[in-house]
């Protein structure tokens, strides 16, 4: 087995890879940008080397700079993970050249499947049925608009050399192709160095089913089961699950099959997997095939009881496949949730700060009869989530006997996990997990928009309970610091009714509260409106009762920032300082920044004169482009920011005003 092997990656996945090298008694070296010069792979390796500043394009990505580090370091073998250059045909080559092994496929294996176009042209060669679309070289934009007529509405443009939903548009009509079009190029291009693009006609009742398969160097090549991926946003999954529910036994055979059968008509080696489209009437188009380890790859782990990772050292070092087909047992079932850091009432933007609370759920290492609970994350408290590296913060997987009991423990830990610092979809995926359509295995790509009523409803608590509660945490913390009554600020007065004013800020709205003692608790006045509560604190978890109703959550405090979780939600609110605020003046008709990215296109300029709907500037986040459109007709009075710039969230980016009628000549009298 080898000695010493270096992680190209980082993050997650870099933990993941380190903790199974470790336990093969294999040394590891990380790799690390500015930006995660105190990230947890750094600390978790035997050994770290800086690569350079926090753009991926200028770290992760880049190849010289990570061979020379392999020189340097005396590596054996480089693992790449998944991302960055996982599926870089050149870097696998390159590795090759300077007798380096490369944790992964051939060269060869990533250029046939790593073009959407030519690992479907190989595919249909071979019988297995694809997608209707067009995957030819001819990239011109009348061709392509010509195929988008021909393949037919709605329609998915797909970067050749992409993945993970980036380089990916649905277009509904022939109107909005150009611009769909634009974007996504330059989307793939940022993410992939390539901007070329494949059509296909859009499935949306579709599922997302794929194969993992494993294969040697001597030929042998095998399945692991299958996943279903198909609940997903921006076309990148959010829950992942294996076995496919409801997957006929022939089905799953043939899918299986098939997916070996691709992987050895390239001379595949190491971890791979084959995706497919599953309609309801049994039939299944061959999409993809992503020559690398999946990120849902744990699913997969808990029902076969395989460490993957482990394989994958192992194939790399050229010992044989650890089982046969037939010696593949799958036993319960498992589900994985992507937890990000996102804001999933605003079409899941990307969002960033600091960690400043992390409280996880309870996890267990070994099988019981009941669950088992596991979390992979790459990320502590106190750990920034930034605008340069996709904002996954960890993976939550859970294994029990039953679909049914993998959902409900999938739910309760996600109400267990608690999060302050940064918006995350937490609440979301609690809400996913206790579905209706989720439980009845109701899914296909498609499932979010379906039943986005159900999955984005009002929060639990009115704002009012909220500000309460909050209010009492504060009283109740202030009074724990010094028992003396000299020293409270719970509004204690010699001879006098004890009285406080506390200033709350949540969602931006400002609420004075004024609070009278009233043993055991407080008579507080709200918004203009009397509230009584009694509370009781135990570490984290306020017990209280406001207006005769018992409530039970979790508070957290960092600074004058202010976190409660009730219910798997976390309300956020702010002890409002006003020689902190922000004084500066407002523009009317501003127009502010959704996220911290990169302003990456600027389409107008002052006094451009601009229609509703129309596309103002184009931002960069987290390798996805977001589009800044006008709300209103009007004319653009200022710009803020010039293309390249880097913005906050919150930002105000320009300002329109309302375009002005031409004056019309009096006529003579």
């Amino acid at each position: 087995m080898f000695n010493r092997i270096l992680i190209a990656n980082r993050g997650e996945i870099a933990c993941r890879i380190i903790r199974t090298a470790r336990r093969l008694g294999i040394e590891t070296v990380a790799v690390y940008s500015d930006a995660d010069i105190q990230a947890a792979h750094v600390e978790l390796a035997d050994e770290a080397w800086h690569l350079g500043p926090a753009p991926a394009t200028e770290s992760y990505l880049c190849q010289d700079k990570l061979l020379n580090i392999v020189q340097a370091a005396g590596v054996e073998a480089i693992h790449p993970g998944y991302g960055f250059l996982s599926e870089n045909a050149d870097f696998a080559h390159a590795c090759a050249e300077q007798g380096l092994i490369f944790i992964g496929p051939p060269a060869a294996a990533i250029t046939a499947m790593g073009s959407k176009s030519a690992a479907k042209a190989l595919m249909s060669a071979a019988g297995v049925p694809v997608v209707p679309g067009y995957h030819d070289s001819n990239q011109s934009l009348p061709v392509l608009r010509h195929e988008a007529e021909r393949c037919g509405f709605p329609l998915l443009l797909k970067a050749v050399a992409g993945g993970g939903g980036k380089g990916m548009r649905v277009v509904h009509s022939i109107d909005d192709f150009d611009e769909a079009l634009a974007s996504a190029r330059r989307e793939a291009k940022a993410a992939f160095g390539n901007d070329a693009m494949l059509l296909e006609r859009y499935l949306p009742q579709a599922r997302h089913v794929e194969v993992q398969v494993f294969c040697d160097q001597f030929g042998h090549g095998i399945y692991l089961s299958e996943r279903d991926c198909s609940v997903q946003r921006r076309h990148q999954k959010v829950l992942e699950e294996a076995p496919a529910p409801h997957l006929a036994p022939q089905t799953r055979q043939e899918m299986g099959e098939a997916a070996v059968r691709a992987a050895l008509a390239i001379d595949y080696r190491g971890a791979g997997t084959v995706e497919f489209l599953y309609l309801a009437d049994g039939s299944f188009f061959f999409m993809e095939m992503n020559t690398r380890l999946q990120v849902e790859h744990p699913v997969t782990e808990l029902i076969t009881g395989l460490d993957l990772v482990e394989w994958q050292l192992r194939v790399a070092y050229g010992e044989p496949l650890p089982l046969a087909q037939e010696q593949v047992r799958l036993q319960g079932h498992a589900v994985e949730a992507r937890v990000y850091a996102e804001d999933p009432e605003h079409d899941f933007l990307p969002a960033a700060g600091t960690l400043h609370y992390l409280h996880e759920p309870d996890t267990g290492t070994t099988r019981s009869p009941a669950a088992v609970i596991r979390l992979d994350t790459g990320v502590r408290q106190g750990d920034e989530v930034g605008i340069f590296y996709d904002p996954l913060i960890a993976k939550l997987i859970v294994w029990a006997e039953t679909r049914e009991q993998s959902l409900c423990q999938l739910a309760r830990s996600l109400a267990r996990y608690r999060i302050g610092g940064v918006r995350t979809n937490l609440r979301f995926l609690h809400a996913l997990a206790e579905s209706a359509p989720l439980k009845a295995a109701e899914l296909h790509t498609g499932f979010i928009e379906q039943h986005s009523e159900l999955l984005f409803e009002p929060p639990a608590l009115a704002s009012s309970p909220v500000l309460a509660l909050c209010a009492a945490y504060v009283l109740l913390t202030e009074s724990n610091e010094d028992t003396s009554p000299f020293a409270s600020r719970q509004g204690w007065w010699l001879n006098l009714p004890a009285k406080r004013q506390l200033v709350l800020k949540r969602e931006e709205k400002i609420s004075e509260i004024d609070i009278n003692a009233d043993h055991p608790g407080w008579r507080m006045t709200i918004d203009g409106q009397p509230h009584n509560i009694t509370a009781a604190l135990h570490g984290d978890r306020l017990q209280a009762v406001v207006d005769g109703i018992p409530l039970r959550c979790h508070m957290a405090r960092h600074q004058h920032r202010l976190w409660l979780f009730y219910q798997a939600e976390c309300y956020s609110v702010q002890l409002h300082q006003p020689d902190f605020e922000h004084t500066g003046t407002h523009h009317g008709g501003g127009l502010c920044a959704p996220m911290p990215g990169i302003v990456s296109q600027l389409k107008v300029a002052v006094g451009d004169v601009v229609a509703t709907g129309q596309t103002l500037l184009v931002l960069e986040a987290m390798k996805m482009e977001h589009s800044i459109v006008a709300p209103k007709a009007g004319r653009v009075a200022e710009v803020y920011y010039r293309q390249g710039s880097q913005v906050d969230e919150g930002d105000e980016l320009l300002r329109l005003e309302p375009e002005l009628e031409p004056e019309r000549e009096q006529e003579a009298p």
